[in-house]
This record gives C-alpha cells, sequence and structure tokens, in this order.
C-alpha cells in the first residue's frame, strides 16, 4: 500500500491542473507587481493626470473664471494671427532642433566609439557637461554671448573685419540663437543614447560587411542604422516632446520677442495666463501640444511596432 502512495506522489500532474497552477502563479505575480507599482502610479496620476483634466475644465473658463464658456477660447485663439504663428515657430522650433540634435550626437557618437577604450571615458566625460548644467545657468552664459551690447561673438567678428550680428533683435537670428542653444544642451542626450546602442551592434556583423566589400558609409547605412532605429525612434520621440514643452532657453534669451517672433507654446501661454492674468486662455494654449505630440508619437510607435512584428 505504501508503493502505491509513494506511485501516485511520482506520478505528473494532470495537465488541466498545471495549467490552473500556473495560471494562479502567473496572476499572482500579476497583483504583486500592480501593488509595487501603486504609489508609482498615484504619483503619476496626481501629478500628470490631474493637472492634465484641470487645464481641460479651466480653458473651458471664463478670463475670471465664473462661467462656463466650453469652446469659446479654443474659438477665439484659432481667429488669431498670432497663434497660428506660435504654431509655426514651435514645430519649426522642435522639428528643427529634434534633426540637428540627432544628426550631431549621431556623429559624434561614432567618434566616440572609435576612440581607444582607455580614452573615451575623458571624451563622455566632457562631452556631456552642456547636458548636466542647469538650463537657466548655461542660457544665461549664451545670453551673455548674444548680448547686443557686449556681444562676445560681434567681438570676435570685429576683430577680424566683420560686421556685428544682431543675435537677439532681428527675428530670423533670434530664432537660429534659440535652437543653437537648444541644440547645444540637448546634443549630449543624443550622443549618450547612441553610444549606448552602437556599444551592443555585433562587431561580427561589421566582419562579414567587410568581407562583402562594404565600405564606411555602406556599414553605416546597411548595418548600424537597421540595429539603432528603435533606439533613434523612441530617443527622437523624447526629445521632441522636451522640445516642444521648452520653455526656459526662449524665456530667458529673447522672452518671445522681438516682436512675439520667437513664442513657443509655452512662453505664450506663461505669458497670457500668469503674466497677463487670463488662466483659461494660458490652460488653453498650452493644451494645443497635445495633439501636437500625440500624432507625432502615434506614427514614431506605429513605426516601432510595425518592425517589430517584422522582426
Amino acid at each position: 500500500m505504501a508503493s502505491g502512495i509513494a506511485a501516485e506522489a511520482a506520478a505528473p500532474l494532470p495537465a488541466t491542473r498545471r495549467r490552473s497552477t500556473r495560471r494562479r502563479f502567473v496572476r499572482r505575480k500579476s497583483w504583486i507587481a500592480f501593488l509595487m507599482a501603486l504609489p508609482l502610479i498615484a504619483l503619476i496620476g496626481a501629478l500628470v493626470v490631474y493637472p492634465a483634466f484641470y487645464s481641460l475644465y479651466l480653458a473651458m473658463l471664463n478670463k475670471g473664471m465664473e462661467h462656463f464658456v466650453g469652446l469659446g477660447n479654443f474659438s477665439f485663439l484659432f481667429r488669431r494671427d498670432l497663434f497660428w504663428m506660435v504654431v509655426k515657430q514651435s514645430v519649426i522650433f522642435a522639428v528643427s532642433a529634434v534633426i540637428f540634435k540627432a544628426l550631431i550626437g549621431f556623429v559624434v557618437a561614432h567618434f566616440v566609439h572609435n576612440i581607444p577604450a582607455k580614452g573615451q571615458r575623458k571624451w563622455r566625460g566632457m562631452l556631456l557637461v552642456p547636458w548636466v548644467i542647469p538650463p537657466a545657468m548655461s542660457t544665461l552664459a549664451w545670453f551673455w554671448l548674444f548680448d547686443p551690447s557686449y556681444s562676445a561673438f560681434n567681438w570676435v567678428l570685429s576683430r577680424i573685419g566683420l560686421h556685428g550680428v544682431p543675435w537677439l533683435g532681428d527675428p530670423l537670428w533670434a530664432r537660429f540663437s534659440v535652437i543653437l542653444v537648444n541644440v547645444w544642451y540637448g546634443a549630449p542626450f543624443f550622443l549618450i543614447m547612441y553610444l549606448a546602442a552602437l556599444k551592443s551592434v555585433p562587431e561580427q556583423l561589421y566582419e562579414a560587411a567587410a568581407i562583402d566589400g562594404a565600405n564606411w558609409w555602406q556599414k553605416i547605412w546597411y548595418v548600424t542604422l537597421p540595429m539603432m532605429r528603435n533606439i533613434i525612434a523612441i530617443t527622437v520621440l523624447f526629445s521632441l516632446i522636451v522640445t516642444f514643452a521648452n520653455f526656459d532657453i526662449v524665456r530667458i534669451l529673447t522672452n518671445g520677442g522681438p516682436i512675439d517672433q520667437t513664442h513657443v507654446f509655452a512662453t505664450w501661454a506663461f505669458q497670457l495666463g500668469i503674466e497677463g492674468g487670463d488662466l483659461p486662455l494660458g490652460a488653453c494654449v498650452s493644451l494645443f501640444m497635445f495633439p501636437i505630440l500625440g500624432v507625432a508619437a502615434y506614427f514614431i510607435l506605429r513605426d516601432i511596432n510595425r518592425r517589430g512584428n517584422e522582426a
């Protein structure tokens, strides 16, 4: 009888019982993971979700925040030429800055990647300095370089026999200055992300490409870019969101001038809502970032998912 009990204990469990046990185990792990993530979910809800819905509520009130006006603030903005100029400037500023940051980060990442391992740490540390300095502090230094009265750049130009440039007084040069500072500040982020992606590309792929007779450009186009495509897309999306919501660089350098020619959504919403005392209209302006970024995020993430399904 004892041998029969031992045989039953040693016999494998039925398939249905094994599946039921596995499902209970997975369900328990899911609940544990959810409970551990619950504080972070609550924090995100308190700091992101609630302000977003409150901004939507504010955007539907009048200036005194006493009466509900529905979409009146939105229709008022649609009839203003300044609003469409801010939309155009925000898109130009964000897209051009992200493109330059991506290109510079890609080139410099290849430069650092090809340096011997002993020297890479020193170069990484130096090239990350613009990114770790607080943006407001570094922008103040750039403001001194661009200042029309004692611009360091104009001083250098005068010493080589060239005329000074109205960096912050001319709309075209003011836009260029704002984009330049944003690129200087944000390019190291692309550098560190791309450098990490380059480290993960197997050397065997480059060796196989070299055996097939590929030159350096073909190695980049057919080996490096396909292996880094998802990292590039995620980095571009994250930088696009941060650049679109940029406030401090434009605020310190130009404050939206000259004649509102460098305003972006964040600075114009601040001017209307805080300085102008019209919080509903300022909230309405800030909400226009969401559909633009939502469309960009949709296409970028759809492309990533499509490549993942193909793989």
